[in-house]
Order: C-alpha cells, then sequence, then structure tokens
C-alpha cells in the first residue's frame, strides 16, 4: 500500500466501516456505507487495500511470510466453506 491518496484512503476506511458497521450489528448503516461508494470498482479497490493493510499488519504481527500467511488464509477459507453457516454472522 506504497501508493496511497486521500482518494484511496477514504475508500479503504469507508470498507472498514463496513465491516464495523456490520459487527456492531448496524445492518443498514453497513448497507448505507456500501451504496455510498462511487461504483463497483471503487468498492472492489476499497475492500482490496484494506484486506492488503490487514495482512500486513497480521504478517508483520506474526513474523510469517505472506505466502505462508495467504496460504494458511485459503486452508482456512476451504475448510469453513463446508461447514453450514452460523446463525447471527
Amino acid at each position: 500500500m506504497d501508493q496511497t491518496t486521500p482518494a484511496t484512503a477514504e475508500l479503504l476506511q469507508r470498507a472498514a466501516g463496513v465491516i464495523a458497521a456490520k459487527h456492531r450489528g448496524d445492518l443498514a448503516g453497513a448497507e448505507e456505507l456500501l451504496a455510498a461508494f462511487p461504483g463497483e470498482q471503487a468498492r472492489t479497490l476499497g475492500f482490496y487495500l484494506l484486506a492488503d493493510l490487514a495482512l500486513g499488519l497480521v504478517r508483520a504481527g506474526s513474523g510469517q511470510s505472506m505466502d505462508d500467511l495467504v496460504r494458511e488464509l485459503s486452508l482456512l477459507v476451504a475448510a469453513t466453506a463446508s461447514q453450514p453457516p452460523v446463525e447471527g454472522s
């Protein structure tokens, strides 16, 4: 995330806001924030930047390489994809 501009920072913050609103149970607020993105490309960029930042923070804290971290995440996603959804999530 070397080329963060005020516009890309705003997209990243909006994406983080969507997740925060969802986790505090404010689904209407999350939907409102999602609708506030200027388009699908901006939404995708915002969530990409957020994922990149979050993975970088986890990598820095864990000492893992990004490849190992992504491999572990992929295995976790694959394992949970075959399980039924948890009520309330």
